[in-house]
């Protein structure tokens, strides 16, 4: 049930779902130029690029991006500038093969990439003595955090006191299907060019390893998950790795203060993908549904330049 006090609004002739989830894309521009980059090293001799804005704060939000996403995303940025002047330091990372240069190995990223997840949080609680640590993540960077935090249990870092996640694919099948309707075809036709960049840009350093022979036949997530995702990371196939890496078989097992907000009529998502049953049996986790948002839009207009998104998920971070 939303908080009476954080009801969000759209604005007028912005009601529509595609209309939010496409005009930020299109339209919403910020500088970067503040973002302090590190390069951290994973167990498989690999590398993951971390964006830094901090402002001397002892709190951090670790932010975590959506499928073909990265740390310059404006859904990413406008959270980071949001956070920052709230006084929170920010940490967006970026996965295998999304900061910009091409990873070491085979293995990229999906929706279970937990190991991951858990070295950039480690990393960032040695670094600095940071008293509190929250976990924001948007789409399929909700998911995954929903997942770590679940498999995490009892055990998470008690540094971690609060995780809000946005547009989150809560199972993977019914939005891997949803995307996979007609209404829909710009986004699975967008998502497939950019995994096609991504594959042969693999190709080019392990040829003997990945080919794109016949990608043209892919034409939905289960051909993509069938033929790179599952075989690459060690699924079945693309009904293994759904099933295995889809929130809300995780969410019951949660115990960290956690806002799920996915909009009715968010584009990407079908009805297995709102929790109701699930978040009800947890008293962690609640979960918040607006009318309207799209996926990852929740679009304002106001001379802070915040998204309702921004400002939710600031009054979480700060106990409102």
């Amino acid at each position: 049930m939303a908080d009476k006090n954080f009801v969000y609004r759209p604005p007028l002739f912005f009601k529509n779902g595609h209309v939010q989830t496409v005009f930020p894309t299109l339209f919403r521009k910020f500088d970067s130029s503040f973002y302090v980059r590190e390069r951290i090293y994973t167990p498989d001799k690999d590398f993951l690029d971390l964006d830094w804005s901090s402002v001397g704060s002892d709190g951090l939000a670790i932010i975590s991006h959506g499928l073909e996403g990265n740390s310059y995303r404006p859904y990413v940025i406008g959270m980071v500038k949001a956070l920052n002047n709230s006084g929170w330091d920010a940490l967006a990372w970026n996965y295998r093969t999304c900061s910009g240069e091409t990873n070491r190995q085979l293995r990229m990223y999906h929706n279970g990439t937990t190991d991951d997840l858990d070295l950039v949080v480690k990393h960032a609680a040695e670094i600095k003595k940071y008293k509190s640590i929250a976990l924001i993540g948007f789409s399929m960077g909700g998911n995954l955090s929903l997942i770590y935090l679940g498999e995490k249990g009892d055990k998470v870092d008690p540094l971690i006191k609060c995780a809000v996640v946005f547009s989150v694919p809560c199972d993977l099948e019914e939005s891997s299907y949803q995307l996979a309707k007609p209404v829909n075809r710009i986004y699975m036709k967008r998502f497939l060019i950019l995994l096609h960049k991504k594959v042969k840009a693999k190709m080019e350093v392990m040829p003997d390893r990945i080919n794109d022979h016949n990608y043209h036949l892919i034409k939905n997530f289960k051909d993509f998950d069938d033929r790179y995702t599952a075989p690459i990371h060690g699924f079945k196939n693309a009904e293994d790795y759904w099933r295995k890496c889809s929130s809300r078989f995780f969410i019951h097992k949660i115990k960290v203060k956690t806002l799920i907000v996915n909009a009715e009529n968010d584009p990407f998502l079908g009805r297995k993908c709102y929790p109701y049953k699930e978040v009800s049996g947890n008293k962690y986790i609640s979960m918040e549904v607006p009318a309207s948002g799209g996926h990852v839009g929740f679009i304002e207009f106001n001379k802070e330049r915040l998204y309702w998104s921004e400002k939710r998920a600031i009054a979480f971070l700060n106990g409102e």
